[in-house]
């Protein structure tokens, strides 16, 4: 079975060795370094402990735990703020109209334009899972209990919320619309950079970045046809986050042109359809699979267990279930539907 919990320093090696499978095809905000990464996991369980110094820039960051191995094989966070203090840069796409009455010629042309208008948004980001897992109904519990998070201490979230999707990115490993624009501006090639992003943030890339619109057509065809696009092993994250929710607007990430996906908190499918229950023990359990949240902060924990409602707030659930999510009889757990 698979639960998801707040990550801990004894999982540093396990998320260093995922990243270190992953980062040649799929990057993430997760660092690589595990100094970094231990500094990370240290600021999760501050902002999850309710630490007043780090109010209003909260991080958290959860593993998924395959519970026979005790291996973690996922991980997926959530920032409070997006940009946790600083600007949150994207590209904001966007047009202008080159006019001339007297060749009467008139030209809409696209551009991109920096942008930090997304800061202080709800952030999900540092999405990982096994290559195996990719689209399984761990998959969709990785990425959902951040949702029920939410839910459960909706106080601590803003009202709209934002995913970054990763973008285009070939066989080779190259990165069609870094490659045509962001490494024109750094010594440094789409690796390094994305590895500098994990272990620092994106304010040093805009900073660098041209301040001025970018003309699209500019850019290589392949950047242009990338612009917006998914990576191929990005796609079911985006299927998923869309029936969530999420939809694409405005913004493409300012690194690889990825898709920046956005949603209003209260809209989206797991919080709208969760439900507060109180737990009733039971021997033996006939019912459906459902989304499970129980506990707070650092006491948090998610899974996929077979439920069956009774007639009044209460849902019956075996002792093993309960175990798996650290809850008992008469404790309150929040339910979604798959």
């Amino acid at each position: 079975m698979w639960v998801v919990r707040p990550a801990q320093q004894e999982d540093l090696s396990d998320i260093v060795e995922l990243a270190s499978v992953l980062s040649a095809r799929v990057s993430s905000t997760v660092p690589k370094d595990k100094g970094k990464l231990a500094e990370k996991i240290d600021y999760s369980k501050r902002s999850l402990a309710g630490d007043q110094d780090v109010k209003g820039t909260e991080r958290m960051l959860f593993v998924l735990v395959n519970t026979a191995t005790g291996k973690v094989q996922g991980t997926a966070g959530i920032d409070a703020r997006a940009g946790n203090g600083q600007p949150f840069y994207n590209y904001r796409q966007d047009a202008l109209i080159h006019a001339s009455h007297e060749l009467k010629v008139s030209r809409r042309v696209e551009v991109l334009y920096p942008s930090h208008a997304l800061t202080d948004r709800t952030l999900l980001c540092s999405l990982m899972i096994a290559p195996e897992l990719r689209g399984t109904d761990a998959f969709e519990l990785l990425s959902r209990s951040r949702l029920l998070f939410v839910a459960r201490q909706r106080a601590m979230f803003a009202n709209s919320m934002v995913v970054e999707v990763q973008g285009v990115q070939t066989e080779s490993g190259s990165v069609p619309f870094w490659d045509s624009l962001g490494r024109h501006f750094f010594n440094m090639d789409f690796a390094t950079a994305d590895s500098y992003s994990g272990m620092l943030s994106k304010t040093f890339i805009a900073e660098l970045m041209p301040p001025n619109p970018i003309y699209v057509d500019l850019l290589s065809e392949a950047a242009q046809a990338a612009l917006g696009q998914p990576h191929d092993l990005a796609r079911k994250t985006f299927e998923l986050l869309e029936r969530e929710g999420f939809q694409s607007g405005a913004y493409v990430d300012i690194f690889d042109g990825g898709p920046v996906l956005e949603a209003r908190t209260d809209m989206l499918k797991t919080i709208v359809s969760s439900l507060r229950k109180t737990v009733r023990s039971e021997e033996d359990v006939d019912g459906d699979s459902y989304l499970a949240g129980a506990g707070e902060g650092l006491h948090f924990r998610c899974g996929l267990v077979t439920l069956d409602e009774g007639l009044d707030e209460t849902v019956k659930m075996t002792r093993a279930n309960q175990k798996l999510l650290a809850c008992a009889q008469g404790d309150e757990l929040l339910v979604a539907p798959l």
